[in-house]
């Protein structure tokens, strides 16, 4: 399937635009960062991603290998269409360097043995864990966040729940 950047309106349209034009600067900023520092993008061929509406807030999905700890990628939180991919030497490193961040709102892990990936997901520091995915989070659990990332919920009961204010009345019958 070819993704296709452009107008949500367009029903051919996979990938809009992002929140504001602030968000799109910092999502650039982050991929340049992590190309000045070595990471390659080998995001595959795409008519849409190479020449984005001249209008607008698009910033075109970026795939990133070669990344390091050290690029903004990892270590900020991105909030756009880029995936970067950091090859480690075993899941301890990996655990370790995925909670070495302020934020924690979103990981993923990728792996052979679903198991494995869930038993490493309990130790990560984040309030949504996806394995084996990346893509949007399922409407009936949780989307929330740990750290500096954890400052609301959103979807299922508990994110209605953020918008219910509650009042209780005790009340007892005036005696006639």
């Amino acid at each position: 399937m070819l993704y296709k950047l452009g107008n949500p309106l367009d029903k051919m349209t996979q990938v809009g635009p992002v929140i504001s034009k602030r968000s799109a600067e910092v999502i650039r900023s982050h991929v340049s960062d992590a190309i000045s520092k070595g990471a390659k993008d080998v995001t595959p061929d795409n008519e849409s991603f190479k020449y984005p509406p001249p209008e607008g807030n698009f910033v075109p999905p970026t795939l990133l290998i070669d990344v390091n700890h050290d690029m903004l990628v990892m270590k900020e939180e991105t909030f756009g269409p880029v995936i970067p991919v950091m090859k480690v030497k075993n899941d301890e490193e990996a655990v370790r360097l995925m909670n070495d961040s302020e934020f924690g709102l979103t990981a993923s892990i990728w792996t052979k043995d679903v198991a494995k990936g869930t038993e490493l997901a309990e130790r990560v520091e984040a309030g949504t864990v996806f394995i084996n995915r990346c893509d949007f989070p399922s409407p009936d659990l949780a989307w929330t966040g740990w750290k500096n990332s954890g400052k609301g919920v959103t979807l299922s009961r508990f994110g209605f729940e953020q918008f219910v204010k509650l009042k209780s009345f005790h009340i007892k019958d005036h005696p006639r």
